[in-house]
């Protein structure tokens, strides 16, 4: 089983700064976002990570090859983002104009995920670091992350929103003897 699983969410876009919804549109990182993600090395100086897994938006590619971590990686589909569908590129503002009570963990999207679907997906991450030696490195994006810290701790995929995680942030999972704990949450 993994010692720990750092979760690295990507560095900021255009989208992620402006809240509009952003799963399978790969935008490229803003300036600022790639000078964070260049400050991510000396914050994770000291590890060696057995496996690095990333999602295969470019987002989240160049923010692991400027956190010093792209010779590592391994791509992995089950990391990408949320699959917003309909709501693509919206924000949640402009969808509850038509959905006022509308919540993504509880109400997925139309033509596009459920909670349901992307806590599978983390379980499936989850169940491929369960057999690592070593510490993991996971750099993907910010609700795919949340369910991850969600699932890791037992708890249902509608936990993740209420897991707050910026750009660039980091997360740290791990064990407390035998019980998955979250060690530390969105340290940026």
């Amino acid at each position: 089983m993994a010692d720990s699983v750092w979760l690295i969410r990507h560095a900021a876009t255009e989208w992620s700064k402006s809240g509009q919804h952003t799963g399978r549109t790969d935008m490229p990182l803003l300036d600022e976002g790639r000078d964070a993600a260049r400050a991510l090395p000396e914050r994770l100086k000291g590890h060696d990570f057995a496996r690095v897994l990333v999602s295969p938006l470019s987002r989240a590619r160049e923010t692991a090859e400027l956190a010093g971590l792209g010779e590592r990686m391994e791509l992995r589909d089950d990391l990408m983002e949320w699959d917003y569908g309909d709501y693509e590129g919206l924000t949640t503002k402009r969808i509850r104009e038509d959905r006022p009570e509308w919540y993504l963990w509880r109400d997925g999207v139309p033509n596009g995920e459920t909670t349901e679907h992307v806590a599978a997906r983390a379980d499936r991450i989850i169940a491929e670091v369960d057999g690592v030696d070593g510490d993991v490195a996971l750099v993907a994006h910010g609700h795919v992350l949340r369910m991850l810290g969600a699932r890791w701790v037992g708890q249902p995929g509608t936990f993740g929103g209420h897991l707050h995680l910026g750009t660039a942030a980091i997360c740290l999972l791990g064990w407390e003897r035998d019980v998955r704990v979250i060690e530390r949450w969105n340290q940026t």
